[in-house]
């Protein structure tokens, strides 16, 4: 498993529904890696096997993963099969899981279980809906998604939360840099255990607010979607 203290910071490229093999050919042609940060890509699953791989700051990452380790389950790809692919990461939770296929914290729970069993590194998605923000229940809802989601066997070596804001994502809106530190202290706190977890921040990272969000105290890396697809924005990022 990939030693997580390696590197200061995190950057995940969630291509999400994306991409084709031309588009791959030159992403990696003009991808330029910081080495003082650790770089993930996580492409849709048939694309997973062309991705670039150096196994020191730039790693592959799947999107998803089955709750199931085998059997009859149509469609499916397991742990198992993506340790075999030699994937190091994995998202696990993402909101577009949660609200387009119902999936449940005990669901992300076994999928996060299988990962790690597989010597995986789940990034386990958490983040509230505008109503719940609005309502003040953002960390009653992120304190319950960590709690039922996150199995006992995660610890700050072999697993990271990614803190994303529904409504943050795709809309162009991002909460305050207070609001970002003030939450990624709160899932800080939760427990003792989650004291040295890596916490990232995702929904509508861009380079305009990128560089503010990573100087941020409890921040450590990013998860991005649209600015990924596009190899100049991605690269001013991470670096």
């Amino acid at each position: 498993m990939i030693n997580l203290s390696n590197f200061s910071s995190i950057f995940i490229a969630n291509w999400k529904l994306n991409g084709n093999i031309q588009f791959i050919d030159k992403y990696y042609e003009n991808l330029l890696v910081n080495p003082k940060n650790c770089t993930v890509v996580c492409s849709p699953n048939i694309y997973l096997n062309r991705l670039k791989n150096n196994n020191i700051n730039l790693f592959t990452g799947a999107q998803d993963v089955s709750q199931f380790n085998e059997g009859a389950y149509t469609g499916e790809i397991s742990a198992n099969m993506l340790s075999d692919e030699k994937i190091n990461f994995c998202l696990v939770g993402h909101s577009e899981r949660r609200q387009l296929f119902n999936e449940s914290n005990e669901v992300i729970n076994a999928k996060t279980s299988n990962l790690i069993n597989n010597d995986i590194i789940p990034v386990i998605c958490i983040g509230e809906t505008l109503e719940e923000k609005e309502t003040n229940l953002t960390k009653k809802v992120l304190a319950k998604q960590i709690n039922e989601s996150i199995p006992d066997g995660c610890n700050f070596e072999n697993s990271i939360i990614a803190y994303e804001p529904i409504w943050a994502i795709g809309t162009g809106l991002t909460p305050s840099l207070d609001e970002i530190e003030e939450v990624h202290s709160f899932i800080k706190s939760i427990n003792l255990k989650f004291e040295r977890f890596k916490v990232l921040y995702g929904g509508s990272v861009k380079v305009s607010n990128s560089k503010d969000i990573n100087k941020l105290d409890n921040v450590d890396g990013c998860l991005i979607g649209g600015s990924s697809l596009k190899i100049d924005e991605f690269n001013l990022i991470i670096s």
